[in-house]
């Protein structure tokens, strides 16, 4: 058979000059999911191709003539067109449509009204036999892999769509419960690749020529001690890479041996989440950090030169505007390199989409403005549009074209080019939202300034909201308590 995998992308997220601007921020990548399960099916025979809409045009016309099976991944801000592309496929074709990944994971029966599969939770162990028509039920319920070593690595020869940056994952799930984190919560519980299957797969990748990588770990320096055997193998192979992107906390600070490793072997680029300076926004999360983690891990980076992703979120119960303000400037103080405002989204399986749903805050009812950028609540300290005003000004204030020139200094010439094109669209991107805000009649960003949104939820609950019994009872949530008691 001939099978197609999707990553879909939203409508904004497809426009070619979004995407000439996501080349500021990183290097085109895909996903692994797609990956792996698309060379299960590869080894059984079959011929499989994969698309990230995000890195390029998916051929739907080509692919809808000979596909027998389309597999879908669904994030919640690309669930929309997720089900446009399944209803297209199924009104032009013969072919099956599979849906998975985090959303349709939270909300099965609702990914359900558009596909003939919907595959909750990770797919490996059922793919197949969904595919070859063993398992033939609506909602699929998967157990998570126990041996994460036993599972193919990502087969990149199958990837239709251009990518320089190979992503590995050395674990699933985190040790934290993050309130508003759903990655934490569709991979739990937490495990971990042997040391010997993760640099495997990196001389994979140094075969393949790849330059760039990402470890797709919540939290690689989770165990530090791991951590630091996969850099020292990384030195002593010299699997090294021009850039290694890695999530990690604050508490990498506090172990210098861990520092100098990841220093060697070049892993330079890291995403921290500050969060907030509030302490007791900090609280509210569950982060498990404080201020001083904050100021001593960005000390740590600078003084180790490693590239400093800072991540603050706004819309914080407890964190009010003059508050995110100060964590701008604190990012631009310590020089990191990029910064990732993200405006707290509910979504859904996660305690604070409980809270907002059961205190009625939630506004939007259109599951594509669900991506970290757009303000979908009502918030506790601000009117919805001036927090979406707060997102606009972290951007700018942050990337200037001043900025530029001190992170040349610093990193390098080369990415103070990078800086200069992220301020040139930060700034393109404030001012098309503001300009739809005040004379696009219709759009998200109108709608939300001119309090649109919150005179329709006053009229009465959206549709969107009215979730099944099934879903309600059978989400994130749900299954964070059956594993923890199993």
């Amino acid at each position: 058979m001939h099978i197609v995998f999707i990553t879909p992308a939203s409508t904004l997220r497809r426009f070619p000059v979004y995407r000439l601007g996501s080349r500021f921020y990183g290097h085109p990548n895909a996903i692994t999911g797609p990956l792996i399960l698309g060379g299960i099916l590869k080894k059984a025979g079959h011929t499989v191709e994969v698309y990230e809409e995000l890195n390029g045009k998916l051929p739907l016309k080509k692919c809808l003539k000979k596909a027998d099976v389309f597999s879908i991944y669904t994030m919640t801000s690309t669930a929309p067109r997720a089900y446009e592309l399944a209803e297209i496929i199924h009104a032009n074709s013969d072919a099956k449509v599979i849906l998975g990944g985090i959303h349709a994971s939270a909300l099965p029966d609702e990914a359900a009204q558009h596909a003939d599969h919907v595959i909750v939770g990770e797919g490996e162990s059922a793919i197949l036999d969904v595919v070859e028509g063993r398992i033939t039920d609506k909602i699929i319920r998967t157990a998570p892999p126990t041996d994460l070593d036993a599972l193919p690595l990502p087969d990149y020869s199958i990837l239709k769509t251009p990518c320089d940056c190979a992503n590995i994952m050395t674990t699933r799930g985190c040790t934290y419960r993050c309130t508003f984190c759903t990655t934490s919560r569709m991979f739990a519980p937490y495990r971990q690749r042997s040391v010997d299957s993760v640099i495997n797969e990196i001389r994979s990748y140094k075969k393949m020529g790849f330059r760039y990588m990402n470890f797709e770990d919540d939290n690689f320096t989770a165990d530090k001690e791991r951590a630091k055997e996969i850099c020292r193998r990384m030195i002593e192979e010299n699997l090294i890479f021009k850039e290694t992107f890695f999530f990690g906390r604050t508490d990498i600070a506090d172990d210098e041996e861990l520092m100098t490793l990841l220093k060697k072997a070049h892993l330079n680029r890291v995403l921290i989440g500050i969060e907030s300076l509030n302490e007791k926004a900090l609280e509210e999360i569950h982060k498990g950090q404080h201020r001083d983690d904050i100021v001593r891990a960005a000390k740590a980076c600078r003084k180790h030169k490693l590239r400093l992703f800072d991540l603050i979120f706004l819309g914080l119960e407890a964190a009010t505007r003059e508050d995110i303000r100060k964590a701008v400037r604190f990012a631009k103080d310590l020089d990191a390199y990029q910064l990732q405002p993200a405006i707290l989204t509910p979504y859904p399986g996660t305690p604070v989409y409980q809270q907002f749903d059961a205190e009625n805050r939630m506004i939007v009812p259109d599951w594509e403005q669900y991506d970290m950028m757009n303000v979908t609540f009502r918030p506790a300290n601000l009117s919805p549009w001036e927090l979406q005003e707060e997102f606009y000004h972290a951007v700018t204030h942050f990337y200037t074209f001043r900025s530029a020139i001190r992170i040349g200094k610093i990193f390098g010439w080369g990415y103070a080019i990078r800086r200069l094109g992220l301020a040139f669209f930060s700034k393109a991107g404030a001012f098309g939202a503001r300009f739809a805000a005040e004379h696009a009649k219709g759009t998200f960003y109108y709608k939300l300034k001119h309090g649109v949104y919150e005179e329709e939820q006053a009229k009465g609950r959206p549709v969107l909201y009215q979730l099944s019994e099934n879903d309600q009872e059978n989400n994130f949530l749900t299954w964070e308590k059956e594993r923890l008691i199993s």
